[in-house]
C-alpha cells in the first residue's frame, strides 16, 4: 500500500489513510492532490485517486477503486461507496450515501440525507448501476434516486423526492414517484432577494 498526498495535507485526530479494502482491486495506491484537509474520524480506502482541495467532514468515508476531481466536499457521516466517478467543484452534504458505480459531474450539490440505490433486485452484484447525476443539478434534503436513473444537467430535485425514472436537464422533479413540476428558469426565489435562485443557463 502506498499513499502519494500533494502539498499541505492536513489531518485530525483519528483519520485513517489508505485502508486496504477486503476485496480484491488491482491498484493500493491512494492518491491525494494539494491542500487537502481531512477532519477526525474520517477513513479514506486505499485504490483511489482525489484531486486538490479535498474537504471532509467528520466520520466519512471514501471507499476504494474511486476517481474524484478537484475541490470536492464531503461533509460528516457521509460515505461514498467503492467505484464511482465524481467531477470538480462536487458538494456533498451531511449523512449521504453515493452508492457504488455511481457518476457524479462537476458543480452537482446532494442536500443532507440523500440515498442512492444501486441494486434493481438486492442482492444481486451482477446487474448494479448507480445513478448518473449531470453537470449542475442539485437534489434536495432526504431524497432517493433509485438504480440507474439519470439527474439531467442543471436540473433540482426537490425534497423527499424518490426518483424512480431519469429527469431531463434544467427540469424540477418532486413527489414520490419524483414527476417533473415545472423548469427550473420557472423558478421564483421565496426569500424575494433575486428574481431566480438558479440561472437558467447553467
Amino acid at each position: 500500500m502506498e499513499i502519494s498526498s500533494g502539498k499541505n495535507l492536513k489531518c485530525e485526530e483519528n483519520v485513517q489513510l489508505g485502508v486496504i479494502p477486503a476485496r480484491e482491486i488491482a491498484e493500493l495506491k491512494l492518491t491525494i492532490g494539494d491542500n487537502a484537509f481531512v477532519r477526525s474520524g474520517s477513513v479514506i480506502y486505499a485504490g483511489s485517486v482525489i484531486g486538490k482541495n479535498l474537504e471532509t467532514g467528520h466520520n466519512v468515508v471514501i471507499r476504494e477503486e474511486n476517481q474524484i476531481g478537484d475541490d470536492f466536499k464531503l461533509w460528516s457521516n457521509s460515505v461514498v461507496d467503492y467505484g464511482c466517478k465524481i467531477g470538480n467543484g462536487v458538494r456533498v452534504h451531511t449523512g449521504v450515501y453515493i452508492c457504488q458505480y455511481t457518476v457524479i459531474e462537476d458543480e452537482v450539490f446532494l442536500a443532507p440525507g440523500v440515498v442512492l440505490a444501486n441494486d434493481l433486485h438486492p442482492v444481486c452484484a451482477k446487474c448494479m448501476k448507480g445513478p448518473v447525476i449531470r453537470r449542475g443539478a442539485k437534489v434536495g434534503a432526504g431524497a432517493v434516486l433509485l438504480p440507474g436513473v439519470e439527474i439531467g444537467e442543471g436540473a433540482v430535485v426537490g425534497a423527499g423526492a424518490v426518483v424512480t425514472k431519469s429527469i431531463p436537464p434544467r427540469s424540477v422533479a418532486a413527489g414520490n414517484p419524483a414527476r417533473v413540476v415545472k423548469q427550473v428558469s420557472q423558478l421564483k426565489c421565496r426569500a424575494g432577494k433575486k428574481e431566480q435562485p438558479y440561472d437558467p443557463a447553467e
